[in-house]
């Protein structure tokens, strides 16, 4: 249709507050065209606009004029809303577009609430129009709302302006934090621990400077590699609630994530008590020197330890504003102490400071504290592991992801900020503390120097002091000895108690915050589903009030147990544990090259994040031993489980990614591996429809195919290509996932075609990978050939002599009560709909119980509670009628029954195979590995062969001699020379009358009419083709006289499939064959190879 560019027809968008690009609607009518010719002004297009993102409404005005026409369009009773997104509406008077670019079209343009998840927070998903909608013909007659004009921006079903307006209101409330206070923050006061003021001194006296930095580098390293890690995969997409567990979780899968998400939610609740603890020791430690003991130092550290975790709960339960602030307060105070640290190092020292070993800035005192001296039982590793967990807590703004703006950016920026901020302020403490105070000091003002005395090199010696005496016996001062240096450099002590009290309670409440955050997330995604429990979220910010809870509980055990000091290295490794694997999931996904791993932060190298977590692994030993051990079974045990409950989650892990391209290699590695005799295995193509419908054929398929081959369930649509497709693509993902809940190990493949015999033959030539292709086609018997159309029984030989054509193998399986078992499930699932609405009506009833109208809903399930579900039937489906009857009937419980006959263990007996004819050993090869599966063990194998009558004996020899040569056990060999007799008479007229409907008894009519017959029904039998193979037709009606005879009882009896020659045997006959060679016999497999050796006795 051409466009019509008269002024009247287009309806121009508002050129303020546009669209990212901007879509007009339309309008094209015969008057507007007659009107044309009056107005020759030139066509007006709005420009494409890239201003306000935000702005997502199609805003329309209109120029003088054509206002009226767009109310009449709004106000026709004639619009309605469509499915999908905007269509084009065309009638009589009318058609609508959208317009983009200037042309119209329905394609949209890219925008980003396409591409977000339904049920995004960060905004509504947006349905952009469908590839069937752009492909196909454009529909006449749709019609749209007057919000349409809406609904091409903001998609089908998104909310309008007043649901967003709504949204809004309830994102008020909602506190978030940006990257300062969410992260900065919170990772400083959780990096600079109780280990700044009462530890880092010792470490320095021990290790010395050189030493003391090196160990601060060598954390420092551990730290920013996972921080680098962690900046890699937060900027790899949006980042929701759970931290260090949703990180993990969504790089490496649910079994990682699930088994570190618990244990780091428990060292978090655990930590909370240390750093408690920690606080209410100090305390106790000043009510000591004031003589202020409460009871006994043990229970007065309980005491003040559960005083103070009520405390962080009530402030934590009251909501993340209030915990904000109270960590902007506690880092002021420690800024403060740190300050105060520094200013107090060039303050010059008193007498008694210097008795206790501080000079200021002194080179002797720097040149001799800056090598190691280490006290008896201790080294570098074991100062190392006491100092390491001072450098972690960089995951304390990770673990409130959920309630920061932008997580994306506020984690990387603020964790990698802290982690230099602190690393300075540690090194610059360690530095400054042993350049000014001495190892050992007495606290004696009165130990100076004597005039005379040697000094020996002694720093303090040569500053006026002898402290000699504490190479002989303990001294209660200098770095070694006194874990208050801080509080002796600083210009005011108190305030170095108070940097130790705020950096316990700001770790405390980081972690006590952390813990249900992470636990909550956890929880949410029902990996543990006994603890779902604890994801239910209270209030504006979706506050975890039961994990609080019992983090708190947790925590208040532990203050009570008062044994921190075993605990405490568990815990440590707990959080190394997680570092490992932060690292290990940037590597894994860099590893995986999926091209979905594509992360803002570019500062980070796959090899770098293995290093660190490698490094994160050996610290873990270096710290202690035992706790690493105990972590690493812990966190396998958890993955175990996980793994074993396999949740019903799925998100695109880069476990995935690898999967698939580990397949991709070997798969890809297999095509310049030459094929062998030796592993040939039966690669199959099940031709089952819905592998739910025919369940026995995939069974005894899968029993030959399990763990040692391929196995194709395949389903051909017939029918128009759009309804085929539709109904193929929609049940794609659910018969793939019955194939996973029924632990059936093969694909399911679909195609659809114009008849059932193109299908086959595409999946025939084109399913399978590299050297994964079927050679092997498994169909069930068509049990009702004598009353199926023509068409199909021709469809049903053709593809035996297409799997022929293409030399693929052919088995073909029978069953005394068939497979089809889908009217049967059609049955079920008609009774459970039945039985939903049954419920559903009981509910509604109690529901309604009490309203005025009660009654009359009563009477209507009193009439109800009559109908028998099991008899109830649609009136509208006839077949499901008659199948339903036959649900209580003798022959649906065969059917049922015979369905899952291959699903149980088979009774001790026999597999009769009948190798009647060389196929390369297909016939042999297929009862053999059924032999092998646990089912089947108790079945063995007997051998039927056909021979001269007069030279059995040897001919038996001689096979027995072939199947030990095949390594092949048999039980019994049976040599059949008798099968080229004429069978019995009544067995052949059992036969003649099977294919006499199908005769055209050309004989007994003159030439004109033979001829004629033979042009109007070619699919007949002629009897010059019966007089042709009588021989072969005489053979299959004695071959089943022979199985009667010795294989009625067998399991199962696998025989050689006879072959119909192109162009000389008829469909027809062809079925007789097959039917009368296989009728009142046990489950029997025609099996036929494609002459190609699949067995071998070479080595």
């Amino acid at each position: 249709m051409s466009l019509n560019n008269s002024s009247n027809i287009f309806l121009d968008s508002v050129p303020s507050n546009t669209n990212r690009f901007q879509v007009n609607v339309i309008n094209e009518n015969h008057e507007s065209s007659a009107m044309a010719n009056d107005n020759t002004d030139p066509p007006h297009y709005e420009e494409t606009s890239f201003g306000d993102e935000a702005q997502k409404r199609l805003r329309i005005s209109f120029r003088p004029g054509n206002q009226e026409c767009y109310d009449n369009f709004l106000q026709s009773g004639e619009t309605a809303k469509t499915d999908a997104s905007f269509h084009a509406y065309d009638s009589h008077t009318n058609t609508y577009y959208l317009q983009t670019f200037g042309h119209n079209t329905m394609d949209a343009v890219p925008k980003i609430e396409y591409y977000r998840n339904t049920g995004s927070i960060s905004g509504p998903k947006v349905n952009r129009p469908s590839l069937l909608e752009i492909h196909e013909q454009l529909a006449k007659n749709v019609a749209i709302t007057p919000s349409s004009a809406d609904r091409v921006a903001n998609g089908d079903g998104i909310p309008g302006d007043e649901q967003a307006e709504n949204k809004e209101d309830d994102q008020a409330g909602v506190v978030k934090f940006g990257w300062v206070k969410g992260v900065l923050v919170r990772c400083m006061l959780n990096i600079w621990g109780v280990m700044l003021f009462i530890r880092l001194s010792w470490i320095v006296g021990e290790a010395g400077i050189g030493l003391g930095v090196i160990i601060i580098g060598l954390s420092v390293v551990v730290t920013t590699l996972t921080g680098i890690s962690m900046s890699a995969i937060c900027t790899n997409g949006v980042v929701r609630g759970g931290g260090a567990y949703y990180l993990i979780s969504r790089s490496l899968g649910p079994e990682f994530g699930g088994s570190i998400g618990l244990i780091f939610a428990f060292a978090n609740a655990v930590a909370v008590a240390m750093y408690v603890v920690g606080f209410a020791e100090t305390v106790v430690d000043l009510l000591k020197e004031s003589d202020s003991m409460m009871v006994d130092p043990s229970n007065d550290i309980r005491i003040i330890g559960s005083i103070t975790v009520v405390i962080l709960l009530g402030i934590s339960v009251a909501g993340m504003e209030w915990e904000a602030k109270a960590q902007v307060i506690l880092l002021v105070i420690l800024l403060i102490a740190i300050v105060n640290f520094f200013i107090g190092t060039v303050i010059p020292s008193n007498n008694e400071k210097k008795s206790r070993g501080f000079f200021n800035y002194q080179a002797s005192i720097f040149a001799e504290n800056f090598g190691p001296r280490f006290t008896k039982g201790e080294g570098f590793f074991s100062v190392f592991a006491i100092f390491f967990p001072a450098a972690t807590g960089i995951l304390a703004g990770a673990n409130i992801s959920g309630d920061l703006e932008d997580p994306q950016d506020a984690i990387p920026r603020g964790t990698m900020l802290a982690i230099f901020i602190t690393t300075i302020a540690y090194l610059g403490v360690a530095i400054c503390v042993g350049a000014c105070v001495v190892r050992d000091a007495t606290g004696n003002m009165n130990d100076t120097i004597i005039s005379g005395m040697n000094c020996n090199g002694s720093a303090a010696c040569g500053l006026g002091y002898d402290f000699s005496r504490c190479r002989h016996e303990p001294c209660q001062y200098g770095l070694m000895n006194n874990f208050q240096v801080m509080s002796m450099v600083s210009g005011f002590g108190p305030l170095i108690t108070a940097g130790i009290f705020s950096a316990t309670l700001s770790s405390a409440l980081a972690s006590l915050v952390s813990a249900p955050k992470v636990f909550q997330a956890l929880c949410k995604d029902n990996i543990y589903k006994a603890l779902q429990f604890f994801a239910k979220g209270y209030g504006k910010n979706n506050e975890p009030l039961r994990g609080y809870i019992l983090t708190f509980l947790i925590a208040m055990a532990f203050i009570l147990i008062a044994e921190l000091n075993t605990i405490a290295p568990i815990i440590s490794n707990f959080f190394l544990a997680s570092y490992a694997l932060i690292n290990f999931s940037c590597f894994h996904a860099s590893y995986a090259k999926s091209p979905g791993w594509r992360p803002a932060y570019g500062i980070y190298n796959m090899w770098v994040s293995l290093f660190g977590a490698v490094l994160c692994c050996a610290v873990m030993f270096v710290i202690n031993w035992w706790a690493a051990v105990i972590t690493y079974v812990i966190e396998f045990f958890l993955y175990v489980y996980v793994t074993y409950k396999k949740p019903d989650v799925n998100w695109g892990s880069s476990t995935q990614a690898l999967s698939y391209v580990s397949a991709l290699d070997n798969a890809l590695e297999l095509t310049t591996v030459e094929d062998h005799v030796k592993n040939f295995r039966p690669q199959c193509i099940v031709l089952t429809g819905g592998p739910m419908t025919r369940p026995a054929l995939l069974d005894i398929t899968h029993a030959f195919t399990k763990n040692s081959g391929l196995c194709i369930c395949c389903e051909v649509f017939v029918g128009p290509r759009k309804l085929c497709v539709k109904e193929m693509n929609s049940g794609m993902a659910k018969k793939q996932a019955w194939l996973i809940k029924n632990k059936i190990k093969a694909f399911y493949a679909a195609v659809a075609a114009d008849c059932f015999r193109d299908g086959v033959r595409s999946l025939l030539q084109a399913s399978g990978l590299g050297r994964m292709k079927p050679n092997t086609l498994v169909i069930g018997y068509k049990k009702n050939w004598r009353k199926a159309p023509l068409t199909e029984i021709e469809n049903y030989v053709g593809i035996i002599h297409d799997a022929f054509d293409f030399e693929i193998g052919v088995v073909i399986v029978r069953i005394s009560q068939g497979f089809d078992i889908s009217q049967v499930l059609q049955v079920q699932e008609e009774l459970e709909r039945l039985e939903q609405e049954r419920l559903a009506l009981e509910a509604t009833i109690k529901d309604n119980e009490c309203e005025e109208e009660s009654g009359g809903i009563r009477g209507l399930f009193k009439k109800a509670g009559k109908l028998n579900i099991t008899k109830t039937t649609p009136k509208k489906d006839g077949n499901i009628n008659t199948i339903q009857s036959m649900h209580v009937g003798e022959f649906n419980q065969k059917l049922v029954e015979a369905s899952t006959q291959f699903k149980k263990k088979q009774e001790k007996g026999t597999i009769d195979v009948w190798w009647l004819f060389d196929d390369g050993g297909l016939t042999l090869l297929i009862p053999y590995i059924l032999t092998l599966r646990k089912k089947w063990k108790d079945c063995k194998l007997r051998i039927y062969v056909g021979g001269k009558i007069n030279r059995i004996e040897e001919e038996k020899i001689a096979m027995a001699s072939l199947l030990s040569k095949f390594r092949i056990k048999f039980a019994d060999i049976h040599i059949i020379g008798d099968i080229n007799i004429k069978p019995n008479k009544e067995s052949w007229k059992v036969f003649e009358e099977m294919i006499e409907p199908y005769r055209l008894h050309e004989s007994c009519k003159d030439l004109t009419t033979a001829e004629k017959l033979k042009r109007e029904t070619p699919w007949k039998i002629t009897d010059a083709e019966l007089e042709a193979v009588k021989e072969k037709s005489y053979r299959q009606v004695r071959l089943n006289e022979l199985l009667q005879e010795r294989s009625r009882a067998a399991n199962l009896i696998v025989l050689s499939l006879p072959v119909a020659r192109k162009g000389s045997i008829s469909d027809l006959l062809y079925m007789a064959w097959l039917e009368i060679l296989t009728k009142n016999l046990p489950p029997v497999l025609l099996v036929r190879g494609n002459h190609k050796n699949v067995l071998t006795f070479y080595s």
